[in-house]
């Protein structure tokens, strides 16, 4: 009874540990989450109470599939501002998060059989967005220090390539990506007349000296064949408020809209307009959110780097640590052996309660993803029960 695509299609790991995490907390285990990929900040004061402005103004009714064109005008200022890259209100459309833009962006973008070039370590959703939409995903690995391999992705760029896919700062390495290298993408895109997508969600959280970089601004001939997709969930804290949007050419544009109406329609309403007190308001609660994150990832990339059998890059943005930790394969503690990737993270949550993702989700399978978007207090708790579980190990 259950579709082919549907058959194919593997579930969300990440999701499905978040499910395994709440029902051990329901069990009474005291378990430490270092795999929710979330700002453990609440939202910002003015964006609440926007929200709660905007519902007691009865601002709960359907709006444009595309957006109210008050949030699509600001966000056209906060692209011209922050990226350098001008777009029309009609160029932009929101969506209920930045994970529903880059889905109906493949659905538009992909007929059956087309190849879409992914960078790995990857973000789980994107294999399986690519493949819904009919897609072959086309998994190309960066260099080991999370340098984007611009040379390998030239080299997996065959006839029926269609797409190139960035993910900068990326979910799960922390990499920022030099504009060396995205203009080399964008020459690769000209050249092999391509299109591309940029993931940018991470792009206010940067704690490093290399910038972020908004390949769509580069040129017009780039403008046209690049869709930008970013949304409010990490830089503003606002996750389960789901509202993300893409920008790009009117025709792709219209396109996603047309999918968009026929499955979600428009995002919540008075989300769209408190999302527009989050663009014009709340700078200085970006900053506060980001210096926090900062002062996390120095503390724990000492921590995890000092792991015997981890060997971590150090990330310049987002809020992941993702070490290679091959080193511990094969180790074992009575009959428990350590094989790979997640017998580790099973063995961490069971032996230290501390939550995980091993890096098969991205498509890096001897890799780790750590978070440090929890408390200091927490963090500090959870290196001091992986170093001792870690100790067991022989």
């Amino acid at each position: 009874m259950i579709s082919d695509r549907i058959k194919r299609m593997s579930p969300s790991q990440t999701l499905e540990l978040n499910a395994k995490v709440a029902e051990l907390r329901t069990e009474g285990k005291s378990i430490i989450a270092l795999n929710t990929g979330e700002p453990d900040f609440n939202t910002p004061p003015p964006v609440i109470e926007a929200a709660h402005r905007a519902m007691l103004e009865g601002k709960t009714k359907y709006t444009p599939t595309p957006g109210i064109l008050p949030l699509r005008e600001a966000i056209a200022r906060k692209l011209l501002k922050d990226n350098g890259i001008e777009y029309d209100p009609s160029e932009i459309i929101v969506s209920t998060g930045a994970k529903f833009a880059l889905s109906n962006a493949f659905q538009v973008l992909c007929n059956p059989g087309d190849e879409v070039i992914i960078p790995t370590p990857c973000w789980v959703s994107y294999v399986e967005m690519v493949k819904l939409a009919g897609g072959l995903p086309v998994l190309v690995p960066v260099a080991h220090d999370n340098r984007l391999d611009v040379d390998a992705v030239e080299r997996a760029i065959m006839p029926k390539t269609r797409i190139i896919l960035i993910n900068s700062p990326n979910n799960p390495t922390g990499a920022v990506y030099t504009e060396i290298s995205m203009r080399r993408v964008a020459e690769l895109a000209i050249k092999h007349d391509l299109f591309i997508i940029t993931d940018e969600v991470y792009e206010k959280l940067i704690y490093g000296t290399t910038p972020h970089v908004s390949i769509a601004s580069f040129s017009p001939e780039v403008w046209a064949r690049t869709l930008t997709v970013n949304a409010f969930s990490k830089a503003y804290a606002m996750t389960g408020w789901r509202i993300g949007y893409a920008a790009g050419p009117k025709e792709i544009i219209k396109g996603i809209s047309a999918v968009q109406g026929h499955t979600t329609s428009n995002s919540t309403s008075f989300v769209q307009w408190a999302a527009i007190t989050a663009l014009e308001e709340c700078d200085e609660h970006v900053e506060f959110m980001r210096k926090v994150f900062e002062e996390r990832r120095n503390y724990m990339f000492e921590r995890v780097s000092k792991l015997p059998g981890f060997n971590c890059p150090f990330p310049e943005g987002a809020f992941y640590l993702f070490p290679d930790v091959s080193g511990t394969f094969g180790k074992r503690v009575g009959d428990r052996v350590i094989s790979d990737a997640p017998a580790l993270a099973d063995y961490l949550l069971d032996e230290a309660g501390v939550a995980l993702v091993p890096g098969n989700a991205f498509e890096a399978p001897t890799a780790i993803r750590l978070t440090y978007s929890n408390s200091m207090e927490n963090l500090i708790a959870a290196m001091d029960r992986i170093e001792v579980a870690i100790a067991k190990l022989s």
